[in-house]
Protein backbone atom coordinates (compact mmCIF):
# COMPACT_ATOMS: atom_id res chain seq x y z
CA UNK A 1 0.00 0.00 0.00
CA UNK A 2 2.89 2.35 0.78
CA UNK A 3 4.14 1.92 -2.76
CA UNK A 4 0.77 2.86 -4.21
CA UNK A 5 0.70 6.13 -2.28
CA UNK A 6 4.32 7.03 -2.90
CA UNK A 7 4.88 10.59 -4.07
CA UNK A 8 8.25 11.91 -5.18
CA UNK A 9 8.71 15.66 -5.19
CA UNK A 10 11.35 17.00 -7.53
CA UNK A 11 12.30 20.66 -7.56
CA UNK A 12 11.24 22.62 -10.62
CA UNK A 13 13.79 25.25 -11.56
CA UNK A 14 12.39 27.01 -14.60
CA UNK A 15 9.77 28.88 -12.59
CA UNK A 16 6.78 28.34 -14.85
CA UNK A 17 5.70 24.93 -13.52
CA UNK A 18 4.19 24.52 -10.07
CA UNK A 19 2.62 21.69 -8.11
CA UNK A 20 -0.41 23.89 -7.33
CA UNK A 21 -0.59 25.60 -10.71
CA UNK A 22 -4.36 25.20 -11.09
CA UNK A 23 -5.24 25.88 -7.45
CA UNK A 24 -7.30 28.96 -8.30
CA UNK A 25 -7.91 28.69 -12.06
CA UNK A 26 -9.12 25.05 -12.21
CA UNK A 27 -8.99 23.42 -8.77
CA UNK A 28 -10.72 20.21 -9.92
CA UNK A 29 -8.46 19.65 -12.93
CA UNK A 30 -6.57 16.65 -11.54
CA UNK A 31 -9.77 15.06 -10.20
CA UNK A 32 -11.42 15.37 -13.63
CA UNK A 33 -8.48 13.72 -15.39
CA UNK A 34 -8.38 10.98 -12.74
CA UNK A 35 -12.10 10.29 -13.18
CA UNK A 36 -11.83 10.03 -16.95
CA UNK A 37 -8.73 7.81 -16.80
CA UNK A 38 -10.53 5.44 -14.44
CA UNK A 39 -13.36 5.19 -16.95
CA UNK A 40 -11.00 4.54 -19.87
CA UNK A 41 -9.08 1.88 -17.93
CA UNK A 42 -12.31 0.15 -16.90
CA UNK A 43 -13.41 -0.11 -20.53
CA UNK A 44 -9.98 -0.99 -21.96
CA UNK A 45 -7.28 -2.69 -19.90
CA UNK A 46 -4.64 -1.63 -22.44
CA UNK A 47 -5.50 2.08 -22.17
CA UNK A 48 -2.98 2.91 -19.38
CA UNK A 49 -0.08 1.61 -21.49
CA UNK A 50 -1.27 3.71 -24.43
CA UNK A 51 -1.47 6.92 -22.37
CA UNK A 52 1.98 6.33 -20.86
CA UNK A 53 3.52 5.77 -24.31
CA UNK A 54 1.75 8.85 -25.65
CA UNK A 55 3.43 11.03 -23.01
CA UNK A 56 6.86 9.56 -23.66
CA UNK A 57 6.58 10.12 -27.40
CA UNK A 58 5.37 13.68 -26.91
CA UNK A 59 8.04 14.66 -24.39
CA UNK A 60 10.99 13.18 -26.27
CA UNK A 61 10.57 15.31 -29.38
CA UNK A 62 10.10 19.03 -28.65
CA UNK A 63 9.50 18.66 -24.95
CA UNK A 64 6.11 18.02 -23.33
CA UNK A 65 4.08 20.38 -25.51
CA UNK A 66 1.26 18.25 -26.99
CA UNK A 67 2.80 18.65 -30.46
CA UNK A 68 2.02 14.98 -31.05
CA UNK A 69 -1.71 15.78 -30.99
CA UNK A 70 -1.71 18.31 -33.83
CA UNK A 71 -3.41 17.33 -37.07
CA UNK A 72 -1.31 17.71 -40.21
CA UNK A 73 -1.69 21.13 -41.82
CA UNK A 74 0.20 21.53 -45.10
CA UNK A 75 3.12 19.23 -44.26
CA UNK A 76 3.32 16.01 -42.26
CA UNK A 77 2.81 16.41 -38.53
CA UNK A 78 4.67 14.66 -35.74
CA UNK A 79 2.12 11.88 -35.36
CA UNK A 80 2.82 10.80 -38.96
CA UNK A 81 6.37 9.75 -38.13
CA UNK A 82 7.03 6.03 -38.49
CA UNK A 83 8.44 6.16 -34.95
CA UNK A 84 4.92 6.97 -33.74
CA UNK A 85 3.47 3.82 -35.25
CA UNK A 86 0.79 2.40 -32.96
CA UNK A 87 0.28 5.54 -30.89
CA UNK A 88 -3.31 5.52 -29.60
CA UNK A 89 -5.84 7.41 -27.46
CA UNK A 90 -5.44 10.84 -29.05
CA UNK A 91 -9.23 11.05 -29.23
CA UNK A 92 -9.43 10.22 -25.52
CA UNK A 93 -7.19 13.19 -24.67
CA UNK A 94 -9.52 15.37 -26.74
CA UNK A 95 -12.46 14.01 -24.75
CA UNK A 96 -10.78 14.89 -21.45
CA UNK A 97 -9.99 18.33 -22.84
CA UNK A 98 -13.68 18.93 -23.58
CA UNK A 99 -14.55 17.97 -19.99
CA UNK A 100 -11.99 20.43 -18.66
CA UNK A 101 -13.15 23.16 -21.03
CA UNK A 102 -16.67 22.74 -19.65
CA UNK A 103 -15.34 23.13 -16.10
CA UNK A 104 -12.80 25.92 -16.63
CA UNK A 105 -12.51 27.22 -20.22
CA UNK A 106 -9.09 28.07 -21.59
CA UNK A 107 -7.11 27.09 -18.51
CA UNK A 108 -5.73 23.54 -18.75
CA UNK A 109 -3.26 22.82 -21.56
CA UNK A 110 -3.32 19.67 -23.64
CA UNK A 111 0.31 19.11 -22.63
CA UNK A 112 -0.70 18.97 -18.96
CA UNK A 113 -3.55 16.60 -19.81
CA UNK A 114 -1.11 14.20 -21.49
CA UNK A 115 1.21 14.30 -18.45
CA UNK A 116 -1.67 13.82 -16.00
CA UNK A 117 -3.17 11.00 -18.07
CA UNK A 118 0.17 9.17 -18.00
CA UNK A 119 0.57 9.82 -14.27
CA UNK A 120 -2.88 8.42 -13.53
CA UNK A 121 -2.26 5.44 -15.81
CA UNK A 122 0.77 4.43 -13.76
CA UNK A 123 -1.16 4.69 -10.49
CA UNK A 124 -4.25 2.88 -11.82
CA UNK A 125 -2.04 0.00 -12.96
CA UNK A 126 -0.60 -0.55 -9.49
CA UNK A 127 2.39 1.77 -9.75
CA UNK A 128 3.32 4.77 -7.61
CA UNK A 129 1.28 7.93 -7.34
CA UNK A 130 3.57 10.64 -8.67
CA UNK A 131 3.22 14.30 -7.75
CA UNK A 132 3.98 16.31 -10.89
CA UNK A 133 4.26 20.06 -11.46
CA UNK A 134 1.85 21.61 -13.94
CA UNK A 135 1.68 24.66 -16.16
CA UNK A 136 2.98 23.32 -19.47
CA UNK A 137 1.96 25.22 -22.58
CA UNK A 138 0.96 23.76 -25.94
CA UNK A 139 3.11 24.06 -29.04
CA UNK A 140 1.92 25.82 -32.18
CA UNK A 141 4.10 23.60 -34.42
CA UNK A 142 4.55 19.91 -35.15
CA UNK A 143 6.95 18.21 -37.56
CA UNK A 144 7.41 14.52 -38.33
CA UNK A 145 11.12 15.05 -39.07
CA UNK A 146 11.68 16.04 -35.45
CA UNK A 147 10.04 12.80 -34.34
CA UNK A 148 12.11 10.78 -36.81
CA UNK A 149 15.26 12.36 -35.41
CA UNK A 150 14.55 12.22 -31.68
CA UNK A 151 12.40 9.17 -30.92
CA UNK A 152 14.65 6.18 -30.16
CA UNK A 153 14.33 2.97 -32.15
CA UNK A 154 13.83 -0.42 -30.43
CA UNK A 155 17.36 -1.36 -31.53
CA UNK A 156 19.05 1.70 -30.00
CA UNK A 157 22.40 1.11 -28.28
CA UNK A 158 22.91 1.66 -24.56
CA UNK A 159 25.27 4.56 -25.31
CA UNK A 160 22.71 6.36 -27.45
CA UNK A 161 19.89 5.58 -25.04
CA UNK A 162 21.75 6.99 -22.04
CA UNK A 163 22.74 10.08 -24.03
CA UNK A 164 19.10 10.84 -24.87
CA UNK A 165 17.82 10.67 -21.32
CA UNK A 166 20.82 12.07 -19.47
CA UNK A 167 20.71 15.18 -21.69
CA UNK A 168 17.16 15.65 -20.40
CA UNK A 169 18.43 15.76 -16.82
CA UNK A 170 18.00 12.14 -15.79
CA UNK A 171 20.87 10.42 -14.00
CA UNK A 172 22.04 6.88 -14.76
CA UNK A 173 19.61 5.14 -12.38
CA UNK A 174 16.68 7.25 -13.57
CA UNK A 175 17.52 6.49 -17.20
CA UNK A 176 17.35 2.76 -16.47
CA UNK A 177 14.16 3.27 -14.46
CA UNK A 178 12.38 5.12 -17.26
CA UNK A 179 12.69 1.97 -19.41
CA UNK A 180 10.60 0.27 -16.74
CA UNK A 181 7.61 1.80 -18.51
CA UNK A 182 7.96 -1.27 -20.76
CA UNK A 183 6.31 -3.19 -17.93
CA UNK A 184 2.99 -1.97 -19.38
CA UNK A 185 1.65 -2.87 -22.79
CA UNK A 186 2.92 -4.69 -25.83
CA UNK A 187 5.35 -4.32 -28.71
CA UNK A 188 4.48 -4.68 -32.37
CA UNK A 189 6.01 -7.47 -34.40
CA UNK A 190 7.05 -4.79 -36.87
CA UNK A 191 9.53 -3.51 -34.27
CA UNK A 192 11.12 -6.85 -33.37
CA UNK A 193 11.24 -8.84 -36.62
CA UNK A 194 14.78 -7.66 -37.41
CA UNK A 195 15.86 -8.87 -34.00
CA UNK A 196 14.25 -12.26 -34.61
CA UNK A 197 15.32 -12.86 -38.21
CA UNK A 198 18.45 -10.69 -38.61
CA UNK A 199 19.91 -10.79 -35.09
CA UNK A 200 23.06 -8.96 -34.05
CA UNK A 201 25.91 -11.24 -32.93
CA UNK A 202 25.84 -9.89 -29.38
CA UNK A 203 22.05 -10.07 -29.00
CA UNK A 204 21.43 -12.91 -26.56
CA UNK A 205 17.88 -14.14 -25.98
CA UNK A 206 16.38 -16.91 -23.88
CA UNK A 207 15.78 -19.68 -26.50
CA UNK A 208 12.32 -20.57 -25.16
CA UNK A 209 11.34 -16.91 -25.17
CA UNK A 210 12.71 -16.49 -28.69
CA UNK A 211 10.72 -19.50 -29.89
CA UNK A 212 7.53 -18.01 -28.44
CA UNK A 213 8.19 -14.69 -30.19
CA UNK A 214 8.73 -16.49 -33.48
CA UNK A 215 5.35 -18.18 -33.08
CA UNK A 216 3.69 -14.82 -32.47
CA UNK A 217 5.69 -13.05 -35.20
CA UNK A 218 6.24 -15.90 -37.70
CA UNK A 219 7.36 -13.95 -40.77
CA UNK A 220 9.87 -11.26 -41.65
CA UNK A 221 6.97 -9.29 -43.10
CA UNK A 222 4.09 -9.36 -40.57
CA UNK A 223 0.73 -10.26 -42.06
CA UNK A 224 -0.79 -7.41 -40.08
CA UNK A 225 1.06 -4.31 -38.88
CA UNK A 226 -0.90 -4.37 -35.62
CA UNK A 227 0.27 -7.86 -34.60
CA UNK A 228 1.73 -7.41 -31.11
CA UNK A 229 3.23 -9.34 -28.20
CA UNK A 230 3.33 -8.33 -24.53
CA UNK A 231 6.41 -6.65 -23.08
CA UNK A 232 6.46 -8.85 -19.97
CA UNK A 233 4.22 -11.46 -18.32
CA UNK A 234 2.17 -8.81 -16.47
CA UNK A 235 1.38 -6.36 -19.30
CA UNK A 236 -1.48 -4.57 -17.50
CA UNK A 237 0.27 -4.25 -14.11
CA UNK A 238 2.90 -1.63 -13.34
CA UNK A 239 5.49 -3.62 -11.40
CA UNK A 240 9.15 -4.63 -11.58
CA UNK A 241 8.50 -7.79 -13.60
CA UNK A 242 10.16 -6.18 -16.62
CA UNK A 243 13.54 -6.22 -14.84
CA UNK A 244 13.11 -9.80 -13.66
CA UNK A 245 12.33 -10.85 -17.21
CA UNK A 246 15.25 -9.12 -18.90
CA UNK A 247 17.71 -10.66 -16.43
CA UNK A 248 16.47 -14.03 -17.72
CA UNK A 249 17.03 -13.04 -21.35
CA UNK A 250 13.36 -12.28 -21.94
CA UNK A 251 13.57 -8.67 -23.08
CA UNK A 252 11.31 -7.87 -26.01
CA UNK A 253 13.51 -5.17 -27.56
CA UNK A 254 17.26 -5.08 -28.16
CA UNK A 255 17.69 -2.22 -25.67
CA UNK A 256 15.95 -4.34 -23.00
CA UNK A 257 18.46 -7.11 -23.52
CA UNK A 258 21.36 -4.67 -23.66
CA UNK A 259 20.78 -2.92 -20.32
CA UNK A 260 20.64 -6.31 -18.59
CA UNK A 261 24.22 -7.02 -19.74
CA UNK A 262 25.95 -3.65 -19.94
CA UNK A 263 28.35 -3.19 -16.97
CA UNK A 264 27.07 0.36 -16.42
CA UNK A 265 23.45 -0.71 -16.02
CA UNK A 266 23.47 -4.35 -14.93
CA UNK A 267 23.67 -3.68 -11.18
CA UNK A 268 20.83 -1.17 -11.42
CA UNK A 269 18.65 -3.63 -13.33
CA UNK A 270 19.40 -6.29 -10.73
CA UNK A 271 18.50 -3.95 -7.86
CA UNK A 272 15.22 -2.93 -9.50
CA UNK A 273 14.38 -6.62 -10.02
CA UNK A 274 14.91 -7.27 -6.31
CA UNK A 275 13.40 -4.11 -4.80
CA UNK A 276 10.15 -2.87 -6.38
CA UNK A 277 9.82 0.11 -4.01
CA UNK A 278 13.29 1.29 -5.05
CA UNK A 279 12.26 1.03 -8.69
CA UNK A 280 9.04 2.96 -7.98
CA UNK A 281 10.92 5.78 -6.24
CA UNK A 282 13.49 6.07 -9.02
CA UNK A 283 10.88 5.84 -11.79
CA UNK A 284 8.86 8.58 -10.09
CA UNK A 285 11.74 11.05 -10.06
CA UNK A 286 12.59 10.11 -13.67
CA UNK A 287 8.96 10.65 -14.69
CA UNK A 288 8.89 14.14 -13.18
CA UNK A 289 12.17 15.13 -14.83
CA UNK A 290 11.18 13.83 -18.26
CA UNK A 291 7.70 15.37 -18.13
CA UNK A 292 9.15 18.73 -17.03
CA UNK A 293 11.96 18.98 -19.58
CA UNK A 294 11.94 21.67 -22.28
CA UNK A 295 8.45 22.94 -21.52
CA UNK A 296 7.16 26.06 -23.25
CA UNK A 297 6.68 29.43 -21.58
CA UNK A 298 3.52 31.54 -21.88
CA UNK A 299 5.09 33.64 -24.63
CA UNK A 300 6.23 30.66 -26.71
CA UNK A 301 3.18 28.45 -26.31
CA UNK A 302 -0.56 28.59 -25.76
CA UNK A 303 -3.45 26.74 -24.12
CA UNK A 304 -5.25 25.20 -27.08
CA UNK A 305 -9.04 25.20 -27.11
CA UNK A 306 -8.89 21.96 -29.10
CA UNK A 307 -5.94 19.62 -28.78
CA UNK A 308 -5.77 18.77 -32.47
CA UNK A 309 -5.37 22.35 -33.72
CA UNK A 310 -3.75 25.61 -32.75
CA UNK A 311 -5.96 28.49 -31.63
Amino acid sequence: MAALLMAVWVGVSDGQLAYDYYKTTCPNAEDIVRREMLSFAFLDATAPAAFLRLMFHDCQVQGCDASILLDPIGSKSEIKSSRNFGIRKLDAIEYVKSALEAECPGQVSCADIIALAARESVALSGGPHIAIPLGRKDSRASNYQQADAHLPSPSISVDAFLHIFMTKGLNLEESVAILGAHTLGAGHCLNIIDRLYNPKPDDLMNPVFEARLRLQCPTLNPLMNLTATSNDITPTIFDNQYYRDILLGKGLFFIDSSISRDPRTYDIVKQFAIDQDYFFRTFSSAFVKLSSANTLSKTKGEVRKQCSRVN
